[in-house]
């Protein structure tokens, strides 16, 4: 018999989509807080975004697991962008509701003396 089989390659492929389409809600980058809602829309970013989270009891993390003192986000951020573009030195902080004013300013003020001018802050749409 002189043609493939291509069962057993649909069968792989199959089972290929099904782990990816489970696993790749588990992917998200970040520490869950309570976003703040507002009337937005949403921003295209890079695929390399920086996110600082700002918990309740003033816990700062960069990305999901790293957690960073206050004093430490600039030396940290000075590294992680040492070899991106200018154009591309963007840091999104999102904060959840019940941090103070005051701590999210001193966040910013930290990335700010660290020589990144581009902040953003995350929010959900109202009503989701």
């Amino acid at each position: 018999m002189a043609t493939i089989n291509v069962t057993p390659l649909v069968d792989v492929m199959l089972v290929l989509l099904v782990i990816f389409m489970v696993t790749a809600p588990m992917m998200q980058q970040g520490v869950d807080v309570n976003l703040p809602e507002a009337q937005n829309s949403p921003l295209k970013g890079s695929d390399e975004q920086i996110v600082l989270s700002v918990q309740t009891d003033g816990q700062v993390f960069i990305g999901s697991k790293n957690p960073v003192d206050l004093k430490g986000i600039g030396p940290k951020l000075k590294a992680i962008m040492a070899n991106r573009p200018a154009d591309q030195q963007k840091v999104y902080i999102q904060a959840d509701t019940g941090v103070s004013y005051g701590e999210v300013i001193k966040v910013m003020a930290e990335i700010q003396g660290s020589g990144i001018s581009q902040i953003g802050l995350v929010s959900v749409p109202e009503g989701g």
